[in-house]
């Protein structure tokens, strides 16, 4: 069995993002396909929020090595405020300096045939590249998403640095992966004649995950229509304020009614930002935030609310939320607010789900909204069929 090392911050103890299950999954998986994982990600200081209940889903004997990190934001700053240079390419940049040298001696120890390092956080990907040149071996530069991207970072030094660390990738990794279509044919556009080297491997859903787990326990909410979004809001890329606002246009019309109707957000972490975006336009007694719970628990929610909610905005186009595959294995109706020429409307549709419209489009949610929970009233079969979500088990 081949040996590989991978270098990734989203790792349990980790909580508060869907992006740990891929790691985690394929740490259970590649056994499997001949692969021995090693694992190299940070000291548990490093995160924000942690959760004992993944770690009991590492499989036994695996290697993991915790280096030596902070998280500059909440561990270097005073009274709120820290260099600049000190978040760049992120605010974990101090992982590299634990990261490499803890890394050369997994090298020597475990002699792994390749590297392995994943994005969101840059960092991974600067150790990746400095592992590879420092013993030369095949490296598989994990990027789910798109990296730099125009607008994104903002600020104009972080943006530099993460397009130094892109390019670095493309010209060292052997192999660079992304997690939909769309952003690999951005970087078969922006990298041609590294095109050859770019593969997909989507997320999805694990069967074991859901094994045991039931939607006994009735209603969410008794006497109402529950819709779940389940996981982190963004303010710019999963802004609901649209969405708020057609509620608010189906309320004055007499059209929906608190009493019947509840938007649940379960860990959005944005909390203050929907309850006041909520009141603005008038509908707080139809929103609740609810704080984080473990993952199965959080699964077991998803197996009983009405409707789930998916959102995701037209400048992530070529990304989809990992907890759409969670939606979709939980078997329950789905309504998508998102960019119809976009990836994630693309599974969805795929996953047959036809209550889709734009997240940025008042009037079209306000029709779509009509028309699902019309659906839902009436009985009318709208989950995503057997086969359809058979399709997007990671193993698939």
């Amino acid at each position: 069995m081949r040996t590989l090392l991978m270098i990734a911050y989203h790792f349990p103890p980790f909580a508060g993002s869907s992006g740990v299950q891929r790691t985690l999954r394929f740490v259970q998986q590649l056994p499997a396909f001949g692969w021995k994982p090693v694992v190299l990600s940070v000291h548990p200081r490093a995160y924000e929020k942690t959760s004992e209940d993944l770690l009991r889903e590492v499989p036994e004997g695996t290697i993991v090595e915790r280096a030596f990190a902070v998280d500059t934001a909440r561990q270097l700053s005073i009274a709120g405020r820290y260099p600049g240079f000190l978040a760049r390419p992120d605010r974990w940049m101090s992982w590299w300096f634990g990261a490499v040298p803890a890394g050369l001696r997994m090298i020597r120890e475990h002699r792994p045939a390749a590297i392995w390092s994943t994005y969101p956080i840059a960092t991974a990907h600067r150790i990746g590249t400095t592992l590879q040149k420092m013993s030369g071996l095949p490296w598989i530069a994990d990027f789910r998403d798109p990296m730099a991207q125009d607008g994104y970072p903002e600020d104009p030094a972080t943006w530099r640095a993460f397009d130094r660390i892109e390019r670095a990738a493309f010209a060292a990794a052997t192999r660079t992966v992304f997690t939909t279509r769309g952003a690999a044919a951005m970087y078969r556009d922006r990298y041609p004649a590294q095109a050859d080297r770019i593969s997909v491997i989507e997320n999805g859903y694990d069967e074991e995950s859901f094994k045991g787990i039931t939607a006994d326990g009735g209603p969410l909410v008794p006497g109402k229509v529950t819709l779940l979004h389940s996981g982190l809001i963004y303010p710019v890329e999963r802004d609901p304020t649209q969405f708020f606002e057609s509620v608010a246009a189906l309320h004055r019309a007499g059209m929906i009614s608190p009493d019947r109707l509840c938007v649940r957000f379960r860990a959005p972490t944005h909390d203050a930002l929907i309850l006041d975006l909520a009141k603005r336009s008038g509908i707080e007694a139809y929103v609740e935030c609810a704080p984080s719970i473990p993952y199965r628990e959080a699964l077991r929610e998803m197996m009983r609310a009405d409707g789930l909610l998916a959102m995701q905005a037209a400048n992530c186009n070529e990304q989809i939320p990992a907890k759409v595959y969670e939606y979709i294995r939980a078997g329950r109706p789905l309504i998508g607010l998102t960019d119809p020429d976009g990836d994630t409307a693309d599974l969805l549709m795929r996953a047959g789900v036809r209550h889709i419209a734009p997240l940025d489009d008042v009037a079209a949610i306000g029709a779509t909204l009509t028309s699902f929970l019309a659906d839902l009233a009436a009985g009318t079969p709208i989950a995503p069929p057997d086969e359809a979500v058979a399709q997007h088990s990671r193993l698939s």
